[in-house]
C-alpha cells in the first residue's frame, strides 16, 4: 500500500470536464473504453479504488445494456449522486450522437460521393473481421467447457439455419442457464466476473474502506420511486408519440423496438446487432441491408459505444419515411435518431440509478449469474452468424451466384491476420482499411 495521502474530493465541475472528455476519447469498443477508465480513474487520478472499480464493473456485466456506459454511470452516481450519474452517462454517448447524426446527414445527402463510397467500400471487409474476432474474443473467454460449446453451436444453427429470432434464442438460453444452474452448477461458474482485485494504486477517494453514501445503500422506496419515474418517463413519451402520429407510426414503432433491443443486449452491441438488423432492415425497412453495413463501419469509427449504430438506425430511418415531409428531411433524422437513442440508454439508466444496491447485493450467486453464463455461450453464436452474414454481403456483393470481390477479400483476410495475429488495435486497423478504400474511390 502507498502511503501517499487520497486526493481531495473531486467537485462536480471537475468530474464535468472529465465525463465530457471521456465521450471523445472512447474509441476500441467496451474493454478499450474500460481501460481508458481504469488507468484515468484507478491507477492516474485515484478516484475510486481497484477493488471498488472491478466490483462496479462485474455488476453492470450482468445486466443487459453497454457495460462501459453503465460503468461511467455506476462511478458518476456513487461520486454525486442521480445528477452525476446522469451526467456520467450522457456524456459519455453524446458526442458520438452528434458526430453520427452528422454523419448519416452527410451519408444519405451526398453518400455517392467518391470519397465517401470508397471509404466505405474500405471499411466494410475490416467490419466483418471485426465482428469475427469479437466472436473468438467473447468465446475464448466465456465458453470454458463443452456445455457451452454446445449452446453456441446451437445459436448458431437456430438464427442461421432456422432464422430463429434473437430474442428466442435469449429467453431458451437463459432457461437452459437456469436450469443448468441447478443441475451442474460448475458449468455455470464463468459468466459476469472479471477477476479479483489484486492491485493498490494508493487511497482513493471512493477506497476499499468508504461507506457507501447514502444514495447508493439499498431502499425498497428509493428503488421503487426511481423505477417509477424511469417508467413512466418512457411511457409518456412513447404515449405521446403514438398519440400525436399514432401507435404504427415511425417514431412510436422506434421507440418500443429499441426498448426492447436495449433489454436484449447482454453481450455487448454485437450481441445485440442481429436483433436490429432483423427488425430494422426486414420488418421495418427503415433502411436497406447495405445502409446497415454502412452505420456499422461508421460506428466503429466514431467515439462512444459501438450501440450507437442505433443513432444511425434512427437518422436514416426518420429521413426515408419522410415524417415531417420533403421540406424537413434533416428533422425526420433528427427525430429518429434521438428516439431510437433514447430509448435504448433510458433503461441502462433506469438499472443503474434505481437498481444499483439491490443487484450489488445479490452478485456471485449462482441462481442469478448461471441464467446469464447461459445467454452469453448463445451470444458467441449470434455473433457468429453476424460475421456470416457480413461476409456474404460484402464478399459476394452480386449475391451468390456472382462471383467473390478479390480485392474485398483481401482487406478483410488483412484485418482479420493484424486483429488476431499481431494484436493490432481495432481503430488502427479500420483507419488503414478506410485510407485504402479512399484511394481506390478517388483513383475510379
Amino acid at each position: 500500500m502507498s502511503d501517499r495521502s487520497a486526493p481531495a474530493p473531486v467537485s462536480p465541475r471537475t468530474a464535468f470536464a472529465w465525463w465530457l472528455k471521456l465521450g471523445f476519447i472512447s474509441f476500441g469498443g467496451p474493454a478499450g473504453q474500460i481501460a481508458v477508465m481504469h488507468q484515468e480513474l484507478v491507477e492516474k487520478r485515484r478516484w475510486i479504488s481497484e477493488r471498488r472499480f472491478l466490483h462496479a464493473l462485474n455488476y453492470c456485466m450482468l445486466l443487459p445494456g453497454p457495460e462501459a456506459i453503465q460503468l461511467a454511470t455506476y462511478i458518476g452516481w456513487v461520486m454525486h449522486g442521480i445528477l452525476g450519474g446522469v451526467v456520467a452517462g450522457l456524456l459519455f454517448f453524446l458526442p458520438s450522437f452528434v458526430l453520427l447524426v452528422g454523419l448519416g446527414w452527410i451519408y444519405v445527402a451526398y453518400g455517392q460521393v467518391p470519397a465517401i463510397v470508397g471509404i466505405l467500400w474500405g471499411i466494410k471487409p475490416a467490419v466483418v473481421a471485426v465482428v469475427l474476432f469479437a466472436a473468438w474474443r467473447i468465446g475464448s473467454r466465456a465458453l470454458k467447457n463443452s456445455v457451452l460449446w454446445a449452446m453456441a453451436g446451437a445459436a448458431f444453427i437456430a438464427i442461421f439455419a432456422f432464422d430463429v429470432p434473437f430474442p428466442a434464442i435469449v429467453l431458451a438460453a437463459g432457461l437452459l442457464g437456469a436450469i443448468g444452474g441447478k443441475l451442474a452448477p460448475e458449468r455455470f461458474r464463468t459468466g459476469g466476473g472479471h477477476g479479483k482485485a489484486g492491485l493498490s494504486y494508493g487511497p482513493a477517494i471512493i477506497d476499499d474502506d468508504t461507506p457507501s453514501p447514502p444514495w447508493a445503500r439499498f431502499s425498497w422506496s428509493r428503488v421503487l420511486l426511481l423505477s417509477g419515474i424511469g417508467l413512466a418517463l418512457g411511457a409518456s413519451l412513447l404515449g405521446l408519440l403514438a398519440a400525436r402520429w399514432g401507435w404504427q407510426g415511425a417514431l412510436a414503432q422506434m421507440g418500443w423496438f429499441f426498448t426492447k433491443a436495449a433489454l436484449l443486449t447482454f453481450g455487448g452491441a454485437y450481441a445485440v446487432l442481429p436483433y436490429v438488423f432483423q427488425g430494422a432492415v426486414e420488418q421495418y425497412q427503415w433502411l436497406s441491408a447495405p445502409q446497415m453495413m454502412d452505420g456499422l463501419a461508421l460506428g466503429e469509427t466514431t467515439p462512444g459505444p459501438l450501440i450507437m449504430v442505433v443513432t444511425f438506425v434512427g437518422f436514416v430511418g426518420g429521413w426515408t419515411k419522410n415524417l415531417f415531409g420533403g421540406e424537413a428531411l434533416f428533422v425526420s433524422g433528427l427525430a429518429g435518431a434521438t428516439v431510437a437513442t433514447f430509448f435504448t440508454f433510458l433503461p441502462s439508466f433506469i438499472f443503474i440509478l434505481a437498481g444499483g444496491p439491490l443487484v450489488e447485493a445479490t452478485h456471485g450467486e449462482i441462481r442469478f449469474t448461471a441464467p446469464l453464463t447461459g445467454i452469453t455461450a448463445a451470444v458467441v453464436g449470434v455473433i457468429a452468424n453476424l460475421a456470416v452474414f457480413f461476409a456474404a454481403h460484402v464478399l459476394w456483393p452480386q449475391g451468390r451466384a456472382g462471383t467473390i470481390d478479390l480485392v474485398s477479400a483481401s482487406i478483410a483476410l488483412a484485418a482479420a491476420l493484424a486483429l488476431f495475429r499481431f494484436r493490432i488495435e481495432i481503430i488502427p486497423v479500420i483507419a488503414v482499411c478506410a485510407l485504402l478504400g479512399l484511394g481506390r474511390g478517388l483513383v475510379a
